[in-house]
C-alpha cells in the first residue's frame, strides 16, 4: 500500500473493525457506534457531528484522525461573535503599508494597487487553509464547539460543508482538490440548526461506562496502579450521579490520575478527595457540593458496591 493511500480515508477506514484497530493504536477505545460513524463519514465523504458533555473525547478524535492519516490538523475554535471572514482569510495590512510606502516614489505605484491584493499578502485562516491544502493526502478540519457561534456563522457553513469552496473577492473562488475530513464538536449549549445537521453523520457521546474508563487510564497514565485507577474511576462515576454544574468528564479522570500518580498514592481517602478536587471539579459551588455532601460518604458509597 502505497503512503498516498495510507492517508487517504476511504483507505484507512475501510471497515468499522480497521477504525477501531487504528485508533486503539492511538491508545483511543472506540464504541462500535464511533467506529461506525468515522468509517461512513470517510466513505461517505461526509463531516461529522459529534455532540456530548465537555470532556467525553469529542476533540480528540479529530487528533487522532489526524495522527492516523498523517495530515495536518486544521482547528477552528469557535466563539460568540465569530464572524465569517475572519475564519477564510485576512490581508496583512501591516505588510501592504510598507509595499505601499516603498512604492509611493516610484513608477510603479499603480500596479503596485495590484499586487497588494495578492498571495503575498494573503494570511487564510483556517477554512481557507482546509480547502487550498497542498500537502500529501487529505487534511482534517476540526470545527470545535460550533454550539458557540452565532447562528448567522452556522448558516454560513451550510455553504462550505456542502460545496468545499470559498471566494476571496480579490482573488476568485478556491475549491478543495482534495476534500477534508471535517469534524464538529458541540457540547449543545444551544440547538443547532437542522440544515446543518442534515449534511453531517450525527452522534451523541455518553460518558464512557466503568470498564471503559479504567482502561482509558491504564493506557493513557503508565504505571498506575490497577486498584488506583479502579478506585479513581468509581469515584468519578459517583461524582457523576451528583446534580453538580459540571459533572467531570474523561479529560478531568486523566488529570486527577495524573495529579495522584505525582502525589505517588496508593488510595484515595476522603482528605485526599477533597484536597485534590480541584482537578476534577472546576467551579467554586461544585467543591462546595462534595463537601457538604461528604467525601467520605461518597468512598464508602463506592466500597459498599464493591462488596
Amino acid at each position: 500500500m502505497s503512503v498516498e493511500q495510507e492517508r487517504d480515508p476511504t483507505t484507512a477506514f475501510c471497515s468499522v473493525e480497521a477504525v477501531q484497530d487504528a485508533f486503539l493504536r492511538e491508545n483511543y477505545i472506540t464504541e462500535r457506534p464511533l467506529a461506525m460513524t468515522i468509517m461512513l463519514a470517510a466513505q461517505l465523504g461526509k463531516p461529522i457531528l459529534l455532540e456530548g458533555e465537555a470532556g467525553v473525547g469529542k476533540t480528540e478524535v479529530a487528533k487522532v484522525v489526524a495522527r492516523i492519516l498523517g495530515s495536518d490538523l486544521i482547528r477552528l475554535q469557535c466563539y460568540e461573535g465569530l464572524d465569517a471572514q475572519s475564519t477564510i482569510y485576512e490581508w496583512n495590512h501591516a505588510k501592504q503599508i510598507l509595499a505601499i510606502r516603498m512604492a509611493e516614489s516610484g513608477p510603479d505605484r499603480r500596479s503596485m494597487e495590484t499586487a497588494i491584493f495578492s498571495d503575498e499578502f494573503l494570511l487564510p485562516r483556517p477554512l481557507l487553509r482546509a480547502i487550498r491544502h497542498q500537502d500529501p493526502g487529505h487534511p482534517v478540519l476540526l470545527i470545535d464547539e460550533i454550539d458557540r457561534a452565532d447562528e448567522e456563522f452556522e448558516a454560513f457553513l451550510l455553504e462550505v460543508l456542502s460545496d468545499f469552496q470559498v471566494t476571496v473577492p480579490e482573488l476568485g473562488t478556491f475549491e478543495a482538490k482534495k476534500r477534508p475530513f471535517v469534524v464538529l464538536t458541540s457540547n449543545r449549549t444551544r440547538e443547532l440548526n437542522d440544515a446543518l445537521k442534515r449534511r453531517c453523520l450525527y452522534l451523541w457521546i455518553e460518558y464512557p461506562p466503568l470498564n471503559k474508563e479504567r482502561e482509558i487510564v491504564m493506557r493513557k497514565v503508565p504505571g498506575i496502579e490497577a486498584r488506583l485507577a479502579e478506585q479513581i474511576c468509581g469515584i468519578v462515576h459517583a461524582l457523576r450521579e451528583i446534580e453538580f454544574y459540571k459533572r467531570p468528564g474523561v479529560a478531568e479522570t486523566l488529570d486527577w490520575a495524573r495529579a495522584l500518580e505525582v502525589l505517588k498514592v496508593d488510595r484515595i481517602d476522603p482528605a485526599l478527595l477533597e484536597e485534590t478536587a480541584g482537578c476534577v471539579l472546576k467551579f467554586k459551588d461544585d467543591i462546595e457540593r462534595l463537601r457538604s455532601t461528604g467525601a467520605a460518604q461518597i468512598i464508602a458509597r463506592l466500597t459498599e458496591r464493591a462488596v
